[in-house]
């Protein structure tokens, strides 16, 4: 994968290229979103995706990654209208930032440390889990752990630390997710399988050498980049922001057009 030489904008200047409007050619180019993988390592099923080979390297038809991020956002932005909620996953070093700061911006939940095997398909487990850690947290905010052997306290204090590190962003998330957004689908393949057995539809940031028949709305992409990541995962949060404040408008009664019709996902999910 060829990575960007320079620093990651702000938070602060991505959401300025990337509010409201879809993303500029400009923008998809210095955030380095057409650079894919070498072409050695290319998934066939993404050729309809690759625009040309340079240098060894496949290089992203930025077109369809403007026209299908922009209908995923949509879809993002009927549901959350609804008051359904986005679960933003990605947790590897370079995506870890920009997801937590965008689902937290957007009031939306995330995984960024690691994905807890049975998230989903064991959701009630993990329920009692994060039931714990809530209480944990409303015995020290009470100050009941100074009362506690100083030793005890201490394992306790660490105990809520650890845990908040892999629930703290979504310990508030009641039901499961109307949808996620996975950065690098390889490394969370676990997260993709846990989703497509429970029938709650995927978006992705999908790389050449990914196979994006495993997702409902590819957008294809550099999943390497800290640029590229972040200005995707800015659009979704933009538009899960936008249908939320819909729903607190509306209470529920927004309505996701004229016609009241979703768009039609890229790819059906296999049974």
């Amino acid at each position: 994968m060829v990575q960007e030489a320079t620093a990651a904008p702000a938070p602060e200047a991505a959401r300025e290229q990337t509010q409201g409007d879809p993303p500029s050619m400009k923008s998809l180019l210095e955030a380095g979103v057409h650079f894919g993988h070498q072409t050695h390592r290319w998934n066939p099923r993404m050729k309809r995706f690759i625009f040309a080979e340079r240098n060894g390297i496949h290089i992203v038809d930025l077109q369809q990654t403007v026209g299908l991020l922009m209908r995923a956002c949509q879809y993002v932005q009927d549901l959350t209208a609804e008051g359904g909620k986005l679960l933003m996953v990605g947790t590897k070093k370079q995506a870890q930032d920009a997801i937590r700061e965008e689902a937290l911006r957007a009031g939306q939940f995330y995984v960024n440390q690691r994905w807890l095997g049975g998230a989903i398909t064991n959701f009630a487990t993990i329920q009692s889990r994060i039931d714990y850690l809530l209480r944990l947290e409303e015995r020290r905010d009470r100050g009941d752990l100074v009362h506690l052997p100083k030793k005890e306290a201490l394992r306790l204090e660490n105990k809520a630390e650890k845990m908040n590190r892999y629930f703290g962003g979504f310990k508030e998330m009641t039901q499961l997710p109307a949808v996620l957004f996975i950065v690098d689908i390889g490394r969370e393949d676990i997260a993709v399988a846990e989703a497509r057995r429970a029938g709650i539809p995927i978006i992705a940031l999908v790389d050449t050498d990914c196979d994006p028949t495993l997702i409902d709305w590819p957008i294809p992409g550099n999943d390497d980049a800290i640029r590229s990541i972040r200005l995707i995962a800015s659009h979704v949060a933009n538009a899960a922001l936008e249908g939320h404040n819909r729903w607190l408008a509306g209470r529920g009664g927004y309505s996701a057009g004229e016609d009241d019709r979703e768009p039609e996902p890229v790819f059906a999910v296999a049974e």
